[in-house]
């Protein structure tokens, strides 16, 4: 097994004196006897905090995951991570697992808590995320969130409470299990397995959040900047102001893709079969997020201009 640890919340202390981080090894070392479900070695990875960590930093951290299982032999990761941003990595890692998600489990966990607070979360989530990648029961789930004993779906888990230990959930969606007495419960089956991916994911793509009188300025703005993909967060099932919609149609002529996410839960049914009135961008070109909540979207949209111009992004996500 191995542990890629980030640092963030979940190794830190505020006690005074000794405020700071603690190592991967210290994060170990300081759980009980017998919670440790299999033999592990630790890599702490330097990485900005949760809130402000960089794409380059996620997709190292999906390379490094990918490579441990299918080059360096290991059977399972874990990684540690703050929880603002953590279902956005899980998923990029999930992306990016290809087949390593047939033969090991990636795991991520994070803390709400510090490790000097009364009740830490991070020491259980630790010890429960370690025995999730451990057990053969997830193999086949690619990369999953492990927290408060539940196992999320990358594809599904989101963050609901800032403060709570049970921050994340899987909205509509199941948990794939849980941790009970030092192994895995399993209660439903993952999510399909997600396109393989070929080549690099672009570097930059905009997530622009719509709104009743938003102008299509705020579309282009971002395309004159360098975007080569642009993901709307929309309303309802993926609704999107009329104003837009000229504006969709002529960055989809340039070869730009426009992907339409909801803020809301949707299914994963293609904006183009939604009925009329809901499915009007996709006659302009707009592409259907599949479900995916926007800020996933986002890395799905990254990935997907991997393997090549607009129609192969369009192919991919009717594949998702």
């Amino acid at each position: 097994m191995l542990l890629l640890a980030t640092g963030d919340l979940i190794a830190y202390s505020y006690a005074p004196g000794r405020p700071g981080f603690s190592s991967g090894a210290e994060l170990l070392r300081a759980l009980p006897p017998g919670a440790i479900a299999a033999d592990v070695v630790v890599e702490d990875v330097m990485a900005e905090p949760s809130w402000d960590m960089s794409t380059s930093t996620m997709l190292d951290l999906a390379r490094r995951a990918r490579s441990a299982v299918l080059e360096r032999g290991f059977d399972g990761v874990v990684i540690t991570h703050g929880t603002d941003t953590l279902e956005e990595t899980a998923y990029l890692v999930d992306l990016l697992a290809g087949r390593a998600a047939e033969r090991g489990t990636i795991a991520l966990t994070g803390a709400t808590r510090s490790l000097d607070e009364l009740s830490p979360d991070g020491p259980r989530n630790l010890a429960s995320s370690i025995t999730a990648a451990a057990d053969g029961a997830l193999r086949g789930a690619g990369a999953v969130v492990c927290v408060n004993d539940e196992i999320h779906a990358a594809r599904w888990v989101t963050k609901v409470d800032a403060t709570s230990v049970a921050a994340f959930s899987s909205g509509t969606f199941p948990v794939l299990g849980r941790v009970v007495g030092g192994r895995v419960e399993p209660l439903s089956a993952p999510p399909p397995r997600p396109p393989a991916f070929v080549g690099d994911p672009a570097s930059d793509v905009a997530l622009i959040k719509t709104y009743p009188g938003i102008g299509p300025a705020s579309l282009t703005a971002v395309v004159d900047a360098g975007a080569q993909g642009v993901v709307l967060e929309g309303t309802g099932l993926g609704n999107v102001p009329v104003e837009l919609f000229t504006t969709i149609a002529e960055l989809t002529e340039w070869g730009i893709p426009v992907v339409v996410a909801s803020r809301c839960r949707t299914h994963a049914t293609p904006l183009d079969e939604l009925r009329l009135g809901a499915g009007l961008a996709a006659r302009v070109g707009a592409i259907g997020a599949r479900g995916l909540a926007p800020s996933k979207a986002r890395y799905a949209l990254m990935v997907a201009l991997g393997t090549g111009g607009i129609d192969a992004v369009r192919d991919w996500f009717g594949r998702l």
